[in-house]
């Protein structure tokens, strides 16, 4: 007997429908073990039914610690997000070199205005604090997560130090 193609759509019958989501949520938490065991990695499952009824299930790691670290990284992320989104409302580092006149330094000030010039330092610090983050991201995300998985003081659940401090 072979398999037929399954309609995905919502099933009608209460009760098949119960033994359905049985079937495929305990599928489901199969999977994600052997995932784990496969490939050495934590995954956590949550599932919430119908009736606002919980089911969790984590295999590498307890439900807590793969929580915390998915929530550092989403804090990570969002603050990639947040610098992206500042990078382009200014200019790049070319035009912004292009906007400083040469004679600046020079007594011919007279000429330029003070809102042109809080603009542009405005604009030279963002793109100096952007270029600084950068750096600093770039020499944090050097060590991979394999290589701090194997380091002592993160495998017995305590994390490494948080170099982003300056990004605060």
């Amino acid at each position: 007997m072979g398999r037929r193609k399954v309609e995905i759509k919502r099933i009608e019958n209460k009760s098949s429908r119960q033994v359905t989501f049985s079937k495929r949520r305990n599928g489901l938490i199969e999977k994600s073990r052997q995932l784990s065991v496969l490939c050495e990695s934590s995954v956590a499952v949550l599932v919430v039914s119908a009736t606002d009824k919980l089911y969790s299930s984590s295999s590498g790691d307890n439900m807590s610690k793969i929580i915390e670290r998915y929530q550092i990284q989403q804090a990570d992320d969002l603050k990639t997000l947040d610098l992206e989104e500042k990078t382009r409302n200014y200019l790049p580092h070319k035009e912004l070199l292009k906007l400083v006149p040469s004679n600046l330094e020079e007594a011919n000030v007279n000429g330029v205005s003070v809102d042109s010039l809080i603009s542009l330092e405005e604009e030279l610090e963002t793109a100096l604090s952007v270029t600084r983050s950068t750096k600093i991201g770039k020499q944090t995300f050097l060590v991979t997560r394999d290589e701090t998985a194997m380091l002592p003081e993160f495998s017995s659940g305590n994390y490494p130090p948080e170099t982003l401090s300056l990004l605060k």
